[in-house]
């Protein structure tokens, strides 16, 4: 009896000190937490942006929507979600309409604002993802994804780096394009005339003239002043010089809102859905890869833009059988495609509203993001 009492009183030792200890750690573990919530509201400013200084400087002093809470879990909440809004709003508002053509993040441009050469040429820009930065070379902006590379050095096929020469280029608009009649091409006033009809509905808004070679078109839609901006595209360094060249005869042009930019069809610097217009005059059938090149341009272009393209037909409908099987030999060198493929491409790639000219070996084809 005696040590059946021992032992109980035994046990209510034994919880009482249990309960004491617990009720211990539980203060000392409210204590911890309210010392790393304070150390962690402190350090709020320099911890936030380690990378990214200008935007820290924009939050002096953390807002009181941001303070944190006793919690951990609510402080990690509420930390990551304005960084990610404020990255956003200051990419937006510094990028102008480029983009990274490694992630397609907006760039953060530095130096004057407007779509013109002169402040383009002033500017450098930066990808806040990659941290690559780009700048403007012989007054074109290089947003290739080589552009800077020091040892790599890419060769494209022979169709495309032929009007990479310095010669093709200073010939381009001096008779090379003039025998383009031949085939059944209207000429550059008409063709631009017949394009300024299929983008109507985009006037006011971005064109993009891809593979825009001396600048022929592209100094055509900025001097008709239609566009809010016009960017002349293509991956041709002389092609660009050439371009400016031509731009420098002409002080209406010089001053209009139209940038020189070297990029690559297959991985055009703009973001998803940014672009109203685009125009590829003869140039489809000079393409490493025509299916890479107009996904690209459909990805760029916004619900309802307008993509407006020619070349030359490998062969139309009327041509003879035999004409069709000399003609598949001689022009193995380049992409030259039937009327049925450019469509068959363009709806793949997510384009409605297809219609064609055609004139001999010649087409104009143009579709509609949806």
């Amino acid at each position: 009896m005696r040590h059946h009492h021992f032992h109980t009183k035994s046990k209510r030792n034994y919880n009482a000190l249990t309960n004491a200890n617990k009720q211990k750690q539980r203060r000392r573990l409210r204590n911890d937490m309210a010392i790393a919530s304070s150390s962690s509201s402190c350090c709020y400013q320099s911890s936030l942006f380690p990378k990214h200084p200008l935007l820290s400087r924009n939050y002096p002093n953390p807002p009181s929507r941001l303070r944190f809470s006793p919690t951990v879990r609510a402080t990690s909440a509420v930390a990551l979600q304005p960084e990610s809004s404020t990255k956003k709003s200051q990419s937006l508002e510094g990028s102008e309409v480029f983009a990274c053509p490694v992630c397609y993040q907006p760039l953060i441009r530095k130096g004057p604002a407007g779509l013109n050469l002169r402040a383009i040429y002033r500017s450098g820009f930066k990808c806040e993802k990659c941290e690559k930065t780009y700048s403007s070379k012989d007054n074109y902006l290089d947003l290739t994804v080589i552009a800077g590379l020091k040892d790599y050095v890419e060769v494209k096929p022979a169709r495309t780096e032929l009007f990479r020469s310095p010669l093709v280029s200073f010939l381009y608009e001096r008779g090379w394009r003039q025998n383009f009649n031949r085939s059944g091409f209207p000429g550059p006033d008409k063709e631009f005339k017949m394009a300024q009809e299929y983008f109507k509905s985009s006037e006011g808004g971005l064109l993009v003239d891809v593979s825009c070679g001396s600048g022929l078109f592209s100094r055509k839609f900025a001097k008709a002043r239609t566009y809010s901006g016009v960017v002349a595209l293509d991956f041709s360094e002389n092609m660009l010089r050439q371009c400016y060249d031509f731009i420098k005869q002409d002080d209406s042009i010089l001053t209009s809102n139209l940038a020189l930019v070297r990029a690559d069809v297959s991985r055009l610097p703009f973001s998803s859905g940014s672009v109203d217009a685009v125009h590829a005059g003869a140039a489809l059938h000079c393409w490493p890869s025509p299916s890479n090149a107009v996904a690209e341009i459909s990805r760029t272009l916004r619900s309802g833009g307008v993509f407006v393209g020619t070349t030359f037909l490998r062969y139309t409908s009327s041509t003879p059988l035999i004409q069709r099987a000399l003609r598949e030999r001689i022009l193995q060198g380049y992409s030259y495609l039937t009327e049925e493929e450019i469509k068959d491409l363009c709806t793949s790639c997510g384009l409605t509203n297809y219609s064609s000219k055609v004139q001999q070996s010649f087409i104009m084809f143009t579709a509609q993001k949806p």
